[in-house]
C-alpha cells in the first residue's frame, strides 16, 4: 500500500476519510458491505500507476469516516449520494465529471448517483449488483419476505439491535471471515439464534486471495466503527422506495460497464439473469457498453480477481 494518501476531508455533516494516489483524470471507487476504502486497495496502485488519482473514501458510519448519525434515516440514497457529490466538490472541484467504480452497496450508490447527478459521471464500472428498476407496485422488504422468507438477511438486518447482537457472538474477526468468504450462489440466511450459515464455530480458511493481515484489518476498523452503520443502509430499503417515487421509470444514461461473477449471490436472485441477458438491462441503461460474467468467481470480485478486474476498469475508462 505504499505510496497511498489519507486525508479526512468534512462533506455533508460527516468527517469522510479519503484514501488516494496518483495524479490524473479522478477515479472514484465505492465499496460496499461489510467493506472499507481497503476492498480497492489493488485497484488504487494499478489505476495510479496507469495515469489516474483513483480515490476511495470510508463511506458514511464505516472505518474512519465520523460524525455519522445513529439514526437509520440519515442513511438513505440521497444522504449517501450527497455525501459522494459533496466529495467530488471538495477534491476535484475543477473535474465536471469523473469515472465512478462501484461494488455492492457502493454499485448501488454509483446507479444513484446516474440518476441523480448523471452531470458528475463520465462513465461508470459496476460490479456485482446490477440496476435495480424501482417496482411501483412493491416494496423491497414486501419482495424479499415473498421469495425468501423472513431469516433472509436482508429481512434479519431490519430490526435494529438485533443482527449485531447475532454478530457480537460469531465475533467481529468471526463476521469479517464469514462475508468474504462466502461463495453459496444461493440466498444468503441468518435464521434466529442460529448464526451465519448455522454455526458460530465451523473454521475458515481463507482463500488465497485474504491474509490473515486483511482480515485484520477490516477487523481493526469494524471493531471501532461496528457494523450499525453499515447494516443502516439495509434499513432504509423501504423508506429509499418511498423517496425515489420521483425516478420511476427514469434510464441511467451515462457510460457503463456491468461485471459480475458467476457464483455471486446477487447474480442468482430470482430473474436478476433473465433481466442482464435479455434486454431489461439494457433498456434501464441505455449506454450500457458490455456485461462480463467472470467464471469461478463470487460476490467480492475486485479482491478475489484483482488482476483481471484491474484491465477490465482501465481498459473501459480510457475510451473516454
Amino acid at each position: 500500500m505504499e505510496g497511498i494518501e489519507h486525508k479526512m476531508i468534512s462533506v455533508n455533516g460527516i468527517t469522510m476519510h479519503v484514501a488516494e494516489k496518483g495524479q490524473g483524470p479522478l477515479v472514484l471507487f465505492i465499496h460496499g458491505f461489510p467493506e472499507l476504502w481497503y476492498s480497492w486497495r489493488h485497484q488504487i496502485v494499478y489505476l495510479a500507476a496507469h495515469g489516474y488519482r483513483a480515490v476511495a473514501p470510508d463511506l458514511r458510519g464505516y472505518g474512519d469516516t465520523t460524525g455519522a448519525p445513529t439514526s437509520p434515516a440519515q442513511y438513505t440514497t440521497l444522504h449517501l449520494v450527497g455525501d459522494i457529490v459533496a466529495l467530488l466538490d471538495a477534491i476535484a472541484p475543477e473535474q465536471d465529471k469523473v469515472f465512478v467504480v462501484g461494488h455492492d452497496w457502493g454499485a448501488i450508490i454509483a446507479w444513484y448517483l446516474c440518476l441523480y447527478r448523471p452531470d458528475r459521471v463520465k462513465a461508470l464500472v459496476n460490479l456485482s449488483v446490477a440496476f435495480i428498476p424501482r417496482n411501483p407496485t412493491m416494496k423491497p422488504l414486501e419482495r424479499f419476505r415473498a421469495f425468501y422468507g423472513d431469516d433472509y438477511y436482508m429481512c434479519r438486518f431490519q430490526e435494529p439491535g438485533d443482527i449485531e447482537a447475532e454478530f457480537a457472538k460469531v465475533g467481529v474477526k468471526g463476521v469479517i471471515k464469514k462475508f468474504l468468504t462466502y461463495r453459496t450462489a444461493g440466498p444468503l440466511y441468518f435464521p434466529k439464534g442460529e448464526g451465519f450459515r448455522g454455526s458460530y464455530d465451523c473454521p475458515i480458511t481463507l482463500p488465497s486471495w485474504l491474509s490473515e493481515e486483511d482480515v485484520d484489518y477490516y477487523a481493526s476498523k469494524f471493531e471501532q466503527s461496528g457494523f450499525t452503520g453499515g447494516v443502516n443502509y439495509y434499513r432504509m430499503s423501504d423508506l429509499n422506495w418511498e423517496l425515489n417515487a420521483p425516478w420511476t421509470s427514469v434510464q441511467v444514461k451515462v457510460p457503463v460497464k456491468f461485471i459480475v461473477g458467476d457464483s455471486d449471490l446477487t447474480y442468482h436472485m430470482p430473474g436478476t439473469k433473465d433481466y442482464i441477458h435479455n434486454g431489461g438491462f439494457q433498456k434501464d441503461v441505455p449506454l450500457l457498453q458490455e456485461v462480463v460474467v467472470m467464471e469461478d468467481t463470487a460476490h467480492f470480485i475486485q479482491q478475489e480477481k484483482p488482476n483481471e478486474i484491474n484491465k477490465q476498469i482501465y481498459d473501459f475508462i480510457q475510451k473516454f
